[in-house]
């Protein structure tokens, strides 16, 4: 059973963040016409919460003022890139409830026009071929503190600066034996500025232009290229691009571009308990610490999709969050109270017994299955019923019997000896004998149910202490249950000095089994339920099936983290 609608729309009573104040300005004033953005991510990794909340402000914005959004993969460092990321990327997007404009683009779609551009700035005397290695290149672009020194390079004719960059262009020099870099301003304060790289060598293959190109322009050079390109009004990026926004309109000013695109900075959603460095999530799968990109401990959205994380629920964060001009902290409940809260109100209910005792029925005839139904969810009619077979015998959670029959009614709310307990949805039952194995432990409980009391108040002298679930032992089914936690137990596992490796939590996934009622093993992957008392679980993507029921652990009932700060 799946949550209902994906959509958040911002209300209108809600007050408009800064960056819906400017585009409300901008139309208001005929700055643009209409409004079009871009979701631009690097195809080097699985996108993780944080890119998730800049699909949802990106796409977001473009709903709200009846714009278009653009998926483009800044695809300008092959030797990272994979199709594989490409094609997980679209997917996310997708689930997430976003539509894009038109086709996918791709930096490496304008890859020629990048190319002309770079000799239109050779011809202008704005850009020339470097010799100089890294780390001489770095020594004479000084620091903060330090001029930048002009190297003969720098001082070459346009007509030396074209024949060398052609020399690039066809594969006469190896890696990292020579660049072009723009001609701006190595006195700038802001090193950005200073003589940045506009292509260097990369004689690798790319993922989609195959073997054409052995250079490759520079983030920096193809971004706002694309998209005075595609025609983006407002170029949303996160706070680091701050100082590169001179940068940014450099280009656009110096360059034939055929629109005007406006650079926008806001802060990246930062979690804690949590790792949203590409580099750091890869070290975890290359290290085998968790079983693949879209494990369900990851914080990309393919892994929290597997966990039982909704679209909802993920937008529903996103708005929490908020924009803002400024970084912080999001404390990662607040992730889990939307995802807690849409299941509440839409994730099916169902009974699993992680710990079972068997119950024998004994006024109960061998095979004899009686048919009860329950509501598949108490506040959602609409959703209908499902069956729960009872029958001779039953499991219940060890747990909710005790031999105390002492204890006070307030206290224990199950079953005790000689005493009666409801069976969810189904009868009173009452306890008459307890059976021990030669160790002494409780190995079966046999209970007598009393008739009539299906939906009914008990007879009189009948008091029940309280509800508790149960699974029929013959038509239920084993499962198997993975219990997941949070991957990290410090709240800033990668900060400062902090390796974030020497904080994963080695509890974060237990595996057991489980006996589940039947309605719960034709569950279609992705279906999300509350197990009761237990927690809310989702069938597996991939593994779960009829004959082998498998089940995530998506969130607890309550916060159990709040009590261990």
């Amino acid at each position: 059973m799946s949550t209902t609608d994906t959509s958040t729309q911002t209300e209108s009573s809600k007050p408009l963040n800064f960056l819906e104040q400017i585009i409300e300005k901008d139309l208001a004033e005929g700055v643009v016409p209409s409004v079009q953005t871009r979701f631009p991510p690097e195809p080097n990794g699985f996108l993780h919460i944080g890119h998730a909340t800049s699909i949802c402000l990106n796409f977001g914005l473009a709903e709200r003022f009846n714009g278009q959004c653009n998926l483009r993969f800044d695809d300008t460092n092959p030797e990272k890139e994979e199709q594989v990321y490409v094609d997980a990327i679209q997917e996310d997007v997708k689930w997430l409830g976003f539509n894009w404009n038109g086709e996918v683009r791709y930096a490496s779609s304008y890859f020629d026009q990048f190319y002309n551009w770079a000799i239109h700035l050779i011809k202008e005397g704005k850009a020339y071929v470097d010799h100089q290695n890294a780390g001489s290149m770095a020594k004479n672009r000084g620091d903060f503190n330090t001029p930048g020194v002009e190297t003969e390079c720098r001082k070459r004719s346009v007509e030396e600066n074209l024949a060398e960059f052609e020399k690039m262009r066809a594969g006469e020099y190896e890696e990292g034996q020579v660049s072009l870099r723009a001609k701006i301003d190595l006195q700038n304060s802001n090193m950005n500025m200073r003589d940045p790289i506009l292509y260097r060598i990369r004689k690798v293959p790319h993922h989609q232009t195959g073997d054409k190109w052995c250079i490759y322009p520079s983030y920096d050079f193809a971004h706002g290229q694309e998209d005075a390109i595609e025609g983006v009004t407002h170029s949303i990026c996160t706070l680091e691009f701050q100082d590169h926004r001179p940068l940014y309109e450099w280009f656009i000013e110096n360059l034939p571009v055929p629109s005007r695109p406006r650079q926008y900075e806001f802060a990246r959603t930062n979690i804690n308990y949590t790792v949203t460095s590409k580099r750091k999530l890869k070290k975890l799968v290359d290290e085998n610490l968790v079983v693949a990109w879209d494990d369900p401990r990851m914080p990309t959205v393919s892994g929290m999709r597997r966990r039982g994380y909704t679209p909802y629920s993920i937008r529903k964060f996103s708005d929490m969050v908020g924009v803002s001009r400024s970084d912080g902290i999001a404390d990662v409940s607040m992730l889990e109270h939307a995802i807690r809260d849409d299941l509440n109100q839409n994730a099916g209910r169902a009974m699993a017994v992680l710990n079972p005792l068997k119950v024998v029925i004994t006024n109960l005839p061998e095979g004899e299955v009686q048919e009860m139904t329950a509501p598949a969810h108490p506040n959602k009619p609409e959703l209908g019923e499902r069956v729960l077979p009872f029958t001779r015998e039953l499991y219940i959670d060890r747990a909710d019997f005790s031999e105390d029959n002492t204890m006070s009614r307030k206290k224990f709310k199950r079953l005790v000896t000689d005493e009666y307990i409801r069976l969810r949805s189904t009868y009173v039952i009452k306890h008459e004998e307890t059976i021990k194995d030669d160790s002494g432990e409780i190995v079966e409980l046999r209970c007598s149910y009393i008739p009539g009391t299906v939906g009914e108040n008990p007879p009189e002298g009948v008091r029940p202490r309280g509800v508790i679930h149960w699974v029929s032992a013959s038509e239920g089914q084993e499962a198997e249950l993975r219990m997941y936690d949070r991957l990290f137990t410090h709240a800033a596992p990668d900060k400062g000095d902090e390796d974030f490796m020497d904080h994963i939590n080695p509890e974060s996934l237990k595996v057991q089994t489980a006996w589940v009622e039947p309605s719960l093993v034709k569950a279609a992957p992705e279906s999300s339920f509350q197990f009761e008392r237990e927690g809310y679980f989702v069938a597996d993507r991939y593994d779960h099936s009829a004959e082998k029921p498998v089940f995530n652990l998506t969130i607890g009932l309550k916060d159990t983290w709040a009590k261990k700060a």
